[in-house]
């Protein structure tokens, strides 16, 4: 990759997906492993550790580096999923394992200290103090951003830290504060940021009643819809609540993050990786939004006018927004 290109990380959700981002022109490629280890815990998802050799072995002739996700949190006195899961990616010798735990990461650095070890989202560190914590600690080499800081803020922290940084460039948007989701867990009993289920399908209930299609996440009712319109998934927490005596999104209407038109300013701001959300999503989507960025990025990196694809299609809502990026929700 030429130096200071902005690498593109893109998602693999399952090895053909995987193979799917590779031959798209990614630089970097994220996975899981098929357990609760993994933020995206999801039957029919994620890799075996045969499936990950197979991934590194199909890649890394290709240019593309490999990292592998133990991002979620360690249940209390059961820890050992978690290692072992760091222990296999260092034995086949991953590009990078990406953390949040703070016990884990000390595992990792202290049992495996040449293994490359990235900050999740997960960890929602968002100020110097903290990345600085994590890399004196555990010696992080980057941090995923959380998508609530401005271009100006990413370039300030980028100036007072000594690590790389990551941001999120396209995909849905959680509504909830990244490490922190409460609405799952209270409504399935099943937490993303131990269990790795957002939204775990085997709570997920479509109701047909005459003409409206109810949605059902655990005993709630998320969202109704009519003839011909649509139903949300995976992303239920988007949905439409009623409130004050009307409904409506009261967290967030359904769109995507596309910051395919700040790529100049992001690389300006000193961020070193655009993330890629979509590790549920299937390998066309996968090829088609790898490409897109994939002619984004080496088009800004020759000093060329970006001009983004219309990736409107594969967007929630059918809508994009650059998020935090420029202040919109501020």
């Amino acid at each position: 990759m030429s130096e200071g290109r902005l690498e593109l990380v893109c998602p693999a959700g399952t090895p053909a997906a995987l193979r799917s981002a590779v031959d798209a022109g990614a630089d970097a490629v994220y996975l899981g492993l098929r357990d609760e280890t993994n933020a995206r815990n999801f039957p029919g998802l994620n890799f075996t550790p045969d499936e990950l050799r197979g991934a590194l072995q199909y890649a890394r002739p290709r240019g593309c580096r490999v990292f592998v996700a133990i991002n979620t949190f360690p249940a209390a006195g059961r820890p050992g999923p978690w290692h072992r899961a760091v222990d296999l990616a260092a034995e086949l010798r991953v590009d990078a394992v990406i953390l949040a735990d703070i016990g884990l990461l000390d595992y990792a650095a202290r049992r495996h200290p040449a293994l490359r070890r990235h900050l999740s989202v997960q960890a929602s560190a968002s100020n110097p103090e903290a990345i600085r914590f994590y890399h004196d600690a555990f010696g992080i080499r980057r941090v995923v951003l959380p998508r609530v800081l401005t271009l100006s803020e990413i370039a300030a922290l980028n100036a007072a830290v000594p690590v790389e940084t990551e941001v999120f460039a396209f995909g849905g948007m959680c509504v909830m504060a990244e490490g922190r989701c409460a609405l799952s867990s209270y409504a399935t009993g099943k937490s993303p940021n131990t269990c790795g289920v957002c939204s775990p399908a085997s709570h997920v209930r479509y109701e047909p009643r005459g003409d409206t299609l109810v949605v059902r996440l655990g005993e709630f009712t998320i969202d109704a819809f009519g003839p011909g319109v649509p139903a949300g998934y995976p992303t239920l927490c988007k949905g439409r609540f009623r409130a004050g005596g009307r409904a409506g999104h009261l967290f967030e209407e359904p769109t995507s993050l596309n910051v395919a038109g700040l790529l100049p300013e992001l690389a300006a701001a000193g961020v070193r990786a655009l993330k890629i959300e979509g590790r549920q999503r299937g390998r066309a989507y996968v090829a088609r939004v790898v490409a897109a960025f994939r002619r984004a990025v080496d088009a800004a990196a020759r000093g060329e006018a970006v001009e983004p694809a219309d990736l409107s299609g594969l967007s929630e809502g059918g809508r994009a927004t650059s998020g935090a990026y420029r202040e919109a929700w501020r």
